[in-house]
């Protein structure tokens, strides 16, 4: 049984100690199973809407209620949604349920295609929109890279003739 977990984070600032996370979404591949964590009532801040404004343990026990297995952390950008969840579990329970990594889907992507600069095209791939709600987010990613899995590539944009 697969447990890959697939999370997306909306916070203030862009690490913990320059802003807080407001709150996050994860989506279980293989139920569609859905935990939204709100830590703070927030919206996307006008100027940025990656980043909002603000306006434990049930996460940590989510996963494994899900069925047996090493849940495995996924996200479009783990550089920036693994940190807060990292943070967020060692500071509240001093340890992660994830352990200590997570995948990019960019990467997987990128190898399926065989072009490494290539990370981008797949978002195409989603089908619920990137509205920077967590849950959304999440499952839309979940959405493309199932279809990336079956075999679905974005089309390339065509380029303008020219001359």
């Amino acid at each position: 049984m697969r447990k890959w977990i697939f999370v997306d984070c909306e916070a203030t600032g862009p690490c913990p100690g320059k802003g807080v996370l407001t709150e996050f979404g994860a989506v279980d591949y293989e139920s569609r199973a859905t935990f939204h964590g709100v830590l703070h009532e927030s919206h996307p801040l006008a100027a940025n809407p990656a980043l909002s404004e603000v306006t434990g343990r049930q996460f940590e026990a989510w996963p494994h209620s899900l069925g047996p297995g090493h849940p495995v952390f996924i996200s479009d950008n783990p550089a920036f949604d693994w940190q807060w969840v990292n943070h967020g579990f060692w500071h509240a329970l001093d340890r992660n349920p994830f352990g200590h990594s997570g995948r990019r889907i960019s990467d997987s992507y990128a190898g399926l295609v065989g072009d490494f600069t290539d990370i981008q095209r797949w978002k195409a791939l989603r089908v619920t929109p990137h509205d920077h709600n967590p849950v959304h987010d999440a499952m839309g990613n979940v959405e493309a890279f199932e279809r990336l899995l079956n075999g679905e590539r974005p089309r390339r944009a065509r380029r303008p003739r020219t001359g």
